[in-house]
């Protein structure tokens, strides 16, 4: 496993805390739709994704879904280490979207080598601060843009990071990432088949004209 590269403190780290991380680190495997984590009733420390894909959400009282961000191949989930986090004290909790293998390094050795080690705490406190920038995003794309852009601008993303006109994605799927409701985003694609954008397909949407979703979102 290489460290150096899924830890950026690792390189500042003493050889004996080093070490704990090695002795301390394991892996799991998770189904997509596995429930993977809950903030209000665990806390299991650094998750790194090494396959697949997580999805951080909050939950209202209404039962309704508000995706967060999504935390992909490479990336750091900081939240499933929120209780070393002063500052988050409300449920959060982590989904596989995708068949996901995730490295964690367990609360009770990273809470160990914050203390010893800046560095550690900074990165934690940084990574945390750069994903509350992500969620402000997803706020102001709730609050002030309309369903159809988010919608357009949802897949424009979907194509770059697939690299594929081709989306495998239900409606119900696409209505959890974007934080509405299933009927809702179904109108709003069969809109958007209508103009040309985007043709429809069981269980697929296949992108047609890149520059009229560019227009549209």
């Amino acid at each position: 496993m290489d460290y150096a590269t899924l830890f950026p403190f690792w390189n500042q780290l003493t050889e004996a805390q080093k070490a704990a991380i090695s002795d301390a680190c394991y892996t799991e495997t998770h189904k997509k739709g596995d429930l993977m984590h809950r903030s209000n009733e665990n806390c299991k420390g650094l998750m790194t994704v090494l396959s697949g894909q997580l999805r951080t959400y909050i939950l209202s009282e209404e039962g309704r879904e508000v995706t967060l961000f999504r935390v992909y191949q490479g990336d750091v989930c900081v939240l499933s280490a929120s209780c070393l986090l002063d500052s988050i004290d409300f449920d959060v909790m982590i989904e596989a979207t995708e068949n996901t293998e995730v490295l964690i390094l367990p609360t009770l050795c990273l809470n160990a080598i914050m203390k010893e080690n800046p560095h550690a705490e900074l990165f934690l406190y940084k990574t945390a601060t750069e994903k509350f920038s992500d969620v402000m995003w997803t706020m102001q794309q709730i609050l002030f843009r309309k369903i159809d852009q988010r919608l357009s601008a949802f897949l424009l993303e979907e194509m770059h990071r697939h690299s594929t006109t081709e989306l495998r994605l239900t409606h119900e799927e696409i209505a959890t990432y974007i934080g509405s409701a299933r009927e809702v985003v179904s109108k709003v694609l069969k809109y958007l088949a209508e103009t040309g954008a985007i043709t429809q397909g069981r269980g697929s949407i296949h992108i047609k004209d890149e520059g009229l979703l560019k227009k549209l979102s």
